[in-house]
């Protein structure tokens, strides 16, 4: 048995796709587990390749695997609290970075600037398993009850420093609907209620808000069938890579070069106003290199992906 750590959320999820698949083609015959939250579980499933999900929330505990784990994957983090605790189930192998206060040493170091798919890529490749980066295409979701070809702003993050504020989103969704985008709000059900500000604001019905409407399935399918997707740095934004869905995504204090699509993708856009300083922030709302970000930057944007798209048919024709 092969057992993967990934304990935590839906970008971090479609960011080690590349190394996951790397590990089902390196052992074939092995039982490939993937130990992750429990709500994770139909986005896992169309990752591919993944025979069963171990349900971890966060790092306190590991419940045992069932059989005795070969080898143990670290693509969590650094260590030493997740080297631990793939430990735990005492594996015949560790692949993770090296770390001393974990007891791991013949691991690669750790590098905080490289971008989150390269990073686990690189790490199997120190092991000898090649990983191939670009390999991000998630599988398709069922047919659900959802809109298709709608335009999808998703103004919430997990991260209060990486939203972009409200009313811009508002003003952006009223542009957008004049321009006859379908828009549909998303978000989790704690942002339901500053998503359902953004569409009063915009003057939209409420039936386009789907914050704490849908699950991590539906949430896929919105995106998977969407004509475009603007969000800031948050898992819509890789789900949007993974279906290949056009995307404008909005990057604050961290740089889209860590996190950002693949930039030869011409259906993504990445908008960032770089690091600088910024004495003014507070640490609340929003961080300044998100507000710097104006509407006609973002619509610039967006115009440029449906160029971008419209020249892809072209080609296709």
């Amino acid at each position: 048995m092969i057992v993967a750590l990934r304990a935590l959320g839906v970008g971090d999820l479609a960011t080690g796709v590349p190394a996951l698949r790397a590990l089902r083609a390196a052992y074939p015959d092995r039982e490939l587990v993937l130990a992750a939250p429990a709500w994770l579980g139909p986005l896992v499933e169309l990752v591919g390749g993944v025979d069963r999900l171990l349900p971890t929330a966060g790092l306190d505990r590991l419940a045992r695997p069932g059989t005795a784990v070969e080898v143990a994957v670290n693509l969590h983090g650094r260590g030493p609290d997740s080297h631990r605790l793939l430990g735990s189930v005492r594996p015949g192998r560790l692949i993770a970075f090296a770390n001393a206060a974990a007891g791991h040493l013949d691991g690669p170091a750790w590098d905080d600037d490289e971008h989150e798919v390269t990073r686990w890529c690189r790490l199997l490749a120190a092991y000898g398993i090649a990983a191939d980066p670009t390999d991000l295409d998630l599988r398709r979701p069922g047919p659900a009850k959802l809109p298709t070809g709608a335009t999808v702003l998703h103004p919430g993050s997990k991260e209060p420093a990486k939203r972009w504020p409200p009313g811009r989103y508002a003003a952006l969704a009223r542009t957008l609907t004049a321009r006859g985008h379908r828009v549909v709000l998303t978000g989790s059900a704690r942002e339901r209620g500053t998503v359902e500000w953004v569409a009063a604001e915009a003057g939209l019905p409420a039936d386009v808000v789907f914050a704490g409407r849908t699950d991590v399935a539906g949430l896929a399918a919105l995106v998977a069938d969407a004509r475009l997707v603007v969000s800031g740095d948050t898992g819509v934004a890789h789900l949007a890579t993974g279906y290949r869905t056009p995307s404008v995504v909005l990057f604050g204090p961290v740089p889209p070069t860590r996190w950002g699509p693949p930039p030869e993708r011409r259906r993504h856009r990445v908008l960032w106003a770089g690091p600088g300083e910024w004495p003014d922030w507070d640490g609340v709302g929003s961080h300044p290199t998100m507000a710097a970000l104006g509407l006609a930057e973002v619509l610039a944007a967006v115009d440029e992906v449906e160029r971008a798209v419209r020249a892809d048919r072209a080609v296709a024709a």
